[in-house]
C-alpha cells in the first residue's frame, strides 16, 4: 500500500525546492500528486508541474465529477484564487508512493479522505525574517510584481500556521530549512524509514 507524504509549510518556507529535489530522487520512487488552481500562473511555472492550471468552468466539471477531494477559495488583491484537490485517475496509491505541496487546510482534507495511515505531513519551518526576505526577492523576480499578495499573505501565515491548528492537525515533527542540503538529508531519512 502506497504513501503520500505531505509537504506543508508557510509561504517561502522552500518548499518546492525541497519538494522537487525529493521526487528527483530517484531512490525514494516518489510520484506527484499535483493540485489544481485557478490563480494565474507565476514566471517559471509551467502547467502539470507545480499545479494543472484551471478556470472556473473546469472546476466547476471536476466538482460535477465528483472528483474534488478539498477546495479552497482566497480573497487576494486581484480577486478570488482557488486552489484545490482532485481525485484522478493519475492517483494510484495501492502501487506507488506520492509526494505533493500544500497548505494545513488542504493535508486535513486529504488525510480524510486517504486515510491518516496513508497521508504523512512534512512540516517545513523557516525563521520569520529569512521567510519574508526570501518572499521578497520572489517576488522581485516577478515580471510584475504583486507585493501587496506577498504582504497578505505572510500575514495570513500567522493565522493558518498558528500552533493550535499545527497540533490539531496531528503534526508532531518538524524540520527547520536553515541550511537547505541538511534539511533535504533529514526528510529523505524521514521518509525511508516511513516506507
Amino acid at each position: 500500500m502506497g504513501k503520500l507524504f505531505y509537504i506543508i509549510g508557510k509561504s517561502s518556507t522552500g518548499k518546492d525546492t525541497i519538494f522537487q529535489s525529493l521526487l528527483e530522487n530517484e531512490e525514494l520512487e516518489l510520484k506527484s500528486l499535483v493540485l489544481y488552481t485557478t490563480r494565474p500562473m507565476r514566471a517559471g511555472e509551467t502547467p502539470g508541474v507545480q499545479y494543472h492550471f484551471t478556470d472556473e468552468a473546469g472546476l466547476l466539471r471536476l466538482e460535477a465529477e465528483g472528483r474534488v477531494i478539498e477546495l479552497r477559495a482566497y480573497q487576494t488583491v486581484h480577486g478570488v484564487w482557488k486552489y484545490f484537490t482532485a481525485d484522478t485517475e493519475a492517483t494510484d496509491l495501492q502501487r506507488h508512493n506520492y509526494i505533493t505541496v500544500g497548505v494545513l487546510e488542504s493535508f486535513q482534507a486529504v488525510r480524510k479522505y486517504y486515510g491518516a495511515d496513508r497521508v504523512v505531513p512534512i512540516y517545513i519551518e523557516v525563521e520569520d525574517g529569512e521567510r519574508l526576505q526570501r518572499a521578497l526577492d520572489r517576488e522581485r523576480a516577478q515580471e510584475q510584481p504583486r507585493y501587496a499578495e506577498l504582504c497578505r499573505r505572510f500575514l495570513a501565515d500567522s493565522e493558518d500556521f498558528s500552533e493550535e491548528r499545527i497540533r490539531a492537525a496531528g503534526i508532531e515533527k518538524r524540520f527547520c530549512n536553515r541550511d537547505l542540503k541538511e534539511c533535504i538529508e533529514e526528510i529523505t531519512s524521514f521518509i525511508r524509514s516511513s516506507l
